[in-house]
């Protein structure tokens, strides 16, 4: 399998997860925005989860709700907008037509064509129909991957592109609830913690299935659910499985070693998060751990990277 090849359909579906998960970051935040119309600095921290915080500052600077819709949405100028990646994933499928099924094809030109036609509009009720169409198309899309393509080399490294993009936003959505909507002790029990920690569960389209499990929502079984659970596909340990799942029989590599840095490193982090439990996390402290995670996530990336793609 050419490395160029692999490269773009890493690429391809880290695009496809990552215009995934921010249309959810948006359509949550607007649901927040009519619970809670006084919430004051609403809007600032969905730019922070994407750590495009400089560039939206240089080109808008007023965390605006405008401002903010524009910028992650149709701003062709920030690389990570849902438009932009809709692009970058389309352009990535355009070169390797020849890998992946028609129907794969079909359904993101057809996505990128229809946005890329679209008025910006900052419309409620129109933008809520806009984000829902292209989740629903991101769906289409990880079903229709997983039906009508090989399940080899092709579809491993589309997995790979996948997982390692949700974990690292797993991790993000979470750092944000605790390290930036809420640094007031006071609100913490009341109402608007409630609320939030609701937003946050439906950011990852985790509420029904948290509900499944516990009774009650606390930081603690969110925070264990979202990271710890082995049975939730976007649970921070079942991503990281699959990683590991995938390098391996990319690789050949058995269980119980290693054949590159990309495997080291994901065995390595898989380990820990195995043997561990959400006391010793929260010991640590949740934004550190987070943060470190997301420190290793990258790492992981470059790692695949200068093992399947550099020349």
């Amino acid at each position: 399998m050419l490395s160029r090849v692999a490269e773009s359909v890493f690429w391809m579906n880290r695009y496809i997860e990552r215009a995934d998960n921010y249309c959810r970051f948006m359509d949550v935040n607007f649901q927040l925005s009519l619970d809670l119309p006084e919430m004051a600095n609403q809007w600032g921290p969905m730019v922070t989860t994407t750590g495009d915080n400089e560039l939206f500052e240089k080109r808008f600077g007023t965390y605006s709700r405008e401002n903010v819709v524009q910028f992650m949405t149709f701003d062709t100028e920030n690389p990570s907008s849902i438009l932009s990646c809709i692009r970058r994933a389309r352009e990535n499928a355009r070169t390797i037509r020849e890998n992946i099924s028609t129907e794969l094809w079909q359904t993101l030109n057809e996505l990128y064509l229809e946005m890329k036609n679209r008025p910006s509009s900052t419309d409620l009720e129109s933008l809520e129909r806009f984000y829902t169409r292209v989740r629903r198309t991101c769906l289409l899309f990880y079903g229709i991957l997983d039906a009508t393509v090989s399940h080899d080399e092709v579809h491993r490294f589309a997995l790979l592109g996948r997982y390692l993009e949700r974990a690292d936003k797993t991790t993000r959505i979470l750092d944000m609830k605790y390290f930036i909507l809420l640094p007031s002790v006071q609100d913490v029990g009341t109402t608007l913690d409630l609320i939030q920690w609701l937003s946050l569960l439906k950011s990852a389209s985790a509420h029904e299935m948290y509900n499944r499990l516990y009774q009650k929502i606390t930081p603690r079984t969110i925070a264990e659910f979202l990271i710890l659970n082995r049975d939730f596909p976007r649970a921070l340990i079942y991503c990281i499985s699959e990683l590991d799942r995938n390098l391996r029989s990319v690789s050949g590599a058995s269980g119980s070693s290693f054949s590159n840095e990309a495997e080291k490193r994901t065995g390595q982090l898989l380990s820990e998060l195995n043997f561990t439990d959400i006391e010793e996390i929260f010991n640590i402290g949740m934004h550190e751990y987070l943060d470190s995670i997301q420190g290793r996530l990258n790492a992981i990336g470059g790692a695949i990277s200068d093992r399947y793609f550099a020349i």
